[in-house]
Formats: C-alpha cells, structure tokens, sequence
C-alpha cells in the first residue's frame, strides 16, 4: 500500500508522457486524475496508521550500492514527518490536476501536461519518503529536472525559455553545495542511512556539524528560494497557473524545508548554523514582503508572499520549532494553492490579463472567485482562527519567546512582514475586486465562473484553508504532544513552547494580528476609498525612487547580472583560453605529441643532401668525442668529479651522434 503511493502518480505520468496518443486527451486526463485521487485515499490511510497510531513503516526493496564501507540501499521510510507532508502534497497535487481539466481544456498539449504534473508529483514524493540521502536525492533531482519542463512548458515563449533556465541553473548552485555536504556526510559517517547517521552525530566534532548543516543549508536556500538565491522564483510565474500553484504550494520550494527538517538531530548540534538560519529566513521574509508590496502583476504578488512565508519556515526552522515550521508548511500549501488557482481563474476570464492596474470591479462578475481568494488572503495574513493563525503567530510568539538577540530581530522583522503581507494581499483584492472598472469592455462582456471541475477544487481548498489549521493544530504544535516524537529532534534546551503559552504579554502576542489589520485597512482607504492619495504620493520624487526600488526587487537582478554573471563569463573566458587551451594543452598529452613532432621534424630538416653539410657534423662530432676523451688531462687543475660522472655517458652519446652522421652521409639511389 504504502508504495503505491508514490508508484500511482508516476503510473499515470508514464501512461500519459508515452501512451498519450493511445488514450487520448480524455484518458490522459481520467487516468492521471484517477491515480491521484487513489493516491490521497492511501495517504489519508497511511497518517492514520503512521501518524495518529504511532507506527513508522520501513520498506527496503534491496541493495542498489556496496562499495566496502558504501552500502546504500533503495529504501523508503514512512514515519509522522513524511506522512503530514506527503498529506498537502497529494491533496493539493490531486486538486490542482482536477482544476487543469477545465483550465487547460483547449490546450493543444493536455498529454504532455498531466505526464509533467504527475511527474512533479512523484518525484516530490520520493523526495520524502526516501530512506536515506541518495534515495531523497533521486527525488530532488527528479523535482529540478520536472520544474525546468513545466516552466518551460510554452517553450516558443522566450520569456519561459528565460525563467526554466534560471530557475535550473540557480537550483544546480544549490544542488552543488548540498552534493559536497553529502560527501561531507560521507567522509565523517560513513554512510547515508538516516538512523545510522542521526544516532552518530552527538559524537562529532562540532565544527564539523556546522559545515555539513551550512551546506546543507546551501541546497535547501535554492531549493526553497530564500536570499540570496530566490530570484529564479517570481520569474517561475512564466509556467502555467497549475504549474505555479502546485510548485509554490507542496512541492519544490518546501523541498527545501524538508531537508532541515529531516536532519534536525544534525542542525541541533550546530548552533551556529541555526543562527544563520533565523537571520537568513526573517531576513527573506521582510525581502519578500516589501518586494510584492509594490508589483503590479497578480501571479507575482503572490509569489512574493510565497517567498516571504518560506522565510517564516525557515525562521522558525531556526529557532528550533520544527513541528511548527512542518505545520505552517502544510498550512501554506492550502491557501496558497487556494491563491493562485483563484487567481488563474482570474486570469483565465478576464481574456488572459494579469496586470491589476487593468482590472477592477470584478466582485459582481466574479462573487465565488472573490470569496474564496478573500478566505486565502485572510489565512495568509493570518487572521485569527483561520488556517494560517494557528502557526505563523505562534512562529512570531516563539522567536520572542528566546529572548536572544536572533529571537528578538526575527520577531521585529516577523511582525513588521506581518502588517506588509496584509497591506499587499488586501491591495490585491481592491485593484482586482473592489475599485472601479479599468479594463477594457469586451474583456467584462465575456467574463463568466468557471464550471465545476473548478469550483470544486477552489472550495475544498478554502474548507482547508480555514478549518485545516483549527483540527490540527493541538496534534501537530500542541503543548505537550509527542506527535512528531520518532521524526523531529529537539533538544531541551531549545523546547519554548510552554514559556511562548503562557507567559508572554498580551500585547506580544496581539501585535503581529493588530498590524495585519491595520495593514489591510491601509490598503482598502489607500486603493479603494481614496484612491487620490496614491496620485499625491507619485508627484514625490523620493516616492518615486521608493517604487523603482521596491518593484525592482532590491535590484537583485541588475547586481547578479551586471557584477556577478559578466564578471564571471569574464572569468570563465581567461579560464578557457589561457588555462584549458593554455597551459593544460601544451603539458598535457597535446603538448608533448606536439613537441615530439615538431623535434622529429626539425632533426629531418638535418638530412639535406649536401657532402659538405654532413663533412661539418662527422667534424663536429669528431672534435667532441676528442675533447670528452682527453678531458681529464685538459682540466686536471679543475674539480671535475660531478664532470667525470656523466663524462662516459656524454661519450656514448656523442658516438651515436657519430653513427648516426656517418649513415647520413652515405649515398642513397635516387
């Protein structure tokens, strides 16, 4: 059972990549939708049994490697942690495939699609329930490889050529560092086993930890798109919305977020690197939320939230709540997926417009999309007693609840990302929903809901979105549940839970939901009651500079592009061809064939054909050997021991010389 889990999505992407003109459009969209809803029943099975009964299962299929001391094995291993993620991956996964029927119903390469998408799903799913490093790995990959197609899935479109590149190759960087710590791991373990290597590590030198949790950290920082390697994922928006729901929401950005949660029993014994950890993901949260505060495209806006919510779980990573990050992961999944399918079904009536500034008033064409993006962006700011309250206040609680240096700046920065994130979801749902019309006629003429293979999807998920987080959350970050016992490691000293509970001030705990509502207030009297205010703020020149700095992004890309990509093409130019097609060529096996021949030709070139030419060498050589020969009684005044040494070789050699002038010099019939 527990196989087919991961067997059925990759079934139905075979059946539909390769037999796809066999079944045709229909069948590729049944079967593919089929082996996922089987796939959700399994996993809601499997967290029964794995998660509520307590009772791990481990599956080795047989040995794959065995090297000497490598023994790797093709195992997986199904235990609390894999089963609640592997829960919002296969239901958000299985939903958006339900949403693709209609959405994609007139595109010419629904096959294709649905192969990609179940693929993503099944690699995302050997991601985390491989047994061991190189298990997780092959899905890792599987996942990269996977995003690059489905980005690329307009592939005619340069833009979408542009962003499947960056997206891989900023995910090769990552992979790069996460490969050395994997041979890190290896040269101080000696194996790639999870419990073997979980049970060594309170034995290892502690220096030795860090680096292995800092390279790790290094894949994981790709993989889930925090600074300083994040720019591939706005760009990703290029993909499809399904694509971009299903890669935001429970695959490849919480890749990375698995990973340090896999190896917390490692990160504990680093405080280091959860010290950069909490700096980098409050950091990257703030990034993001003044990044989207000022964006005018609606998939961006969103993905700029994604970003910064990635940097709450990374936060919290840091901070050593893993059950709290593995929940607002989960809790993630559900309204962001609910975001971007609700803004795809904008997108997809409103004759494929993406720019907010061209839409508004779209509340009474559109009331169900309105209702279910307004449930998604209330979760996502983390209204109280929907969804996403249940952990990105208690994220916000526990940082202050450190009373550290990295808990106090990741709470300022946690809660101020708070009030932004709310400022630019409700700025989102007035240019789109509530302002006046701004686009044009035929545009609201044609407009329409959407017919049911939609609608369904986008209510199951804002159900989730504002009951998922109510029934969980006691099990997942309770006070005092062991819940994720056999999965997570804590240590004592990092166990907050009870001092965050109960006894915080009020207004500690109060401020991150006061600034969310302020924020979103702002927003609505900003861009829908007086609009007139964003006029004044324009004619400013500091305001202006102050929106081409936010709607840039920093300028990360200009600084990449213009310092660090040229600079390094420059590099890599010098290294082609002074050091590849220079010195490794001319001592290398090029060089030396080069040279044999070039003295093989210029001692032919002696051969000339003339008496007189080989009279001077036989003379020469003559003079030579006369000389080496009577040496000794020429120099008897000099210290010519090193001389004498060498002296009969020299002899031998210039008899040769001899020989050889004397052949040279004999005629030959011509």
């Amino acid at each position: 059972m527990y196989l087919s889990i991961i067997i059925l999505p990759l079934l139905g992407s075979i059946v539909s990549g390769f037999l796809g003109r066999k079944v045709g459009v229909s069948g590729s969209k049944f079967i593919s939708c089929l082996s996922l809803i089987l796939s959700s029943i399994l996993i809601t099975i499997a967290f029964y049994e794995v998660g509520i009964c307590g009772s791990p299962v481990s599956i080795n299929l047989g040995s794959w490697l065995d090297s000497e001391i490598m023994s790797i094995s093709w195992e997986f291993y199904f235990d609390q942690l894999t089963v609640s993620l592997g829960l919002a991956v296969i239901y958000c996964s299985t939903l958006i495939h339900i949403y693709t029927i209609d959405y994609l119903s007139s595109d010419p390469h629904n096959q294709r699609f649905f192969s990609y998408l179940s693929a993503f799903t099944a690699g995302m799913l050997v991601l985390i329930c491989g047994g061991n490093f190189f298990v997780m790995f092959i899905g890792w990959e599987a996942i990269g490889v996977v995003s690059y197609l489905l980005i690329n899935f307009y592939f005619t479109r340069i833009q979408a050529n542009k962003a499947a590149m960056l997206a891989f190759t900023m995910n090769r960087t990552g992979d790069m560092l996460m490969s050395i710590g994997f041979f890190a791991i290896f040269a101080l373990f000696g194996t790639f086993n999870y419990s073997a290597l979980f049970t060594l590590v309170p034995y290892m030198n502690e220096t030795a930890i860090t680096i292995i949790s800092l390279l790790l950290l290094g894949g994981a920082l790709a993989k889930s798109a925090n600074i300083p390697l994040h720019s591939w994922l706005p760009g990703s928006m290029e993909a499809p919305t399904p694509v971009s729901a299903l890669l935001h929401a429970a695959t490849l950005v919480t890749a990375g977020i698995y990973l340090l949660l896999r190896c917390s029993p490692i990160l504990e014994y680093s405080p280091s690197a959860l010290l950069v950890i909490t700096l980098i993901g409050s950091t990257t949260a703030f990034f993001a939320a003044t990044s989207g505060l000022l964006q005018n495209d609606l998939k961006r806006i969103i993905a700029f939230s994604t970003i910064s919510q990635l940097g709450y779980m990374m936060m919290a990573i840091g901070l050593s709540q893993y059950n709290v990050a593995l929940m607002h992961t989960v809790n993630h999944a559900f309204f962001k997926a609910l975001l971007f399918l609700g803004a795809g079904q904008v997108i997809h009536s409103f004759a494929d417009q993406q720019d907010i500034r061209k839409m508004g008033g779209l509340i009474k064409f559109l009331p169900f999309t309105y209702s279910v993006m307004l449930v998604g962006s209330l979760s996502l700011l983390a209204t109280p007693f929907l969804t996403g309250f249940y952990s990105k206040d208690l994220i916000l609680e526990l940082a202050f609840g450190q009373y550290s240096f990295t808990g106090m700046y990741a709470y300022i920065l946690g809660t101020i990302t708070a009030g932004i994130t709310a400022f630019y979801s409700f700025r989102l749902i007035s240019l789109v929903f509530l302002t006046t019309a701004n686009g044009p006629k035929i545009s609201y003429l044609n407009i329409h809901e959407a017919n049911l293979a939609v609608i369904i999807p986008l209510l199951v998920l804002a159900l989730f979105s504002i009951l998922f987080g109510y029934i969980f959350s006691d099990l997942f970050v309770g006070v005092g549940s062991d819940f994720f016992a056999n999965s997570l490691f804590v240590q004592p000293n990092n166990i907050s839970i009870i001092e965050t509970e109960f006894s915080l001030p009020l207004i500690i705990k109060l401020l991150p939901a006061i600034l969310s509502f302020s924020g979103a207030a702002v927003a609505i009297f900003m861009y829908h009651l007086q609009p007139n205010f964003i006029i004044f703020l324009t004619e400013s020149s500091i305001a202006r500079k102050m929106y081409g700095f936010l709607n840039g992004k920093y300028y990360f890309d200009v600084i990449y592009n213009h310092y660090i990509i040229s600079n390094g093409f420059k590099i890599a130019y010098s290294i082609s061809k002074e050091i590849d097609r220079g010195a490794i060529e001319l001592l290398g096996p090029y060089g030396f064939a080069n040279s044999f021949t070039n003295t093989g030709l210029n001692i032919a070139k002696l051969d000339t054909g003339i008496i007189t030419t080989y009279s001077l060498y036989i003379s020469i050589g003559l003079l030579t050997l006369l000389f080496l020969v009577f040496a000794p009684i020429l120099l008897v005044e000099t210290d010519i021991t090193i001389f004498n040494e060498i002296r009969l070789f020299i002899i031998y050699f210039a008899s040769l010389i001899l020989v050889l002038s004397s052949n040279i010099s004999q005629p030959t019939n011509k």
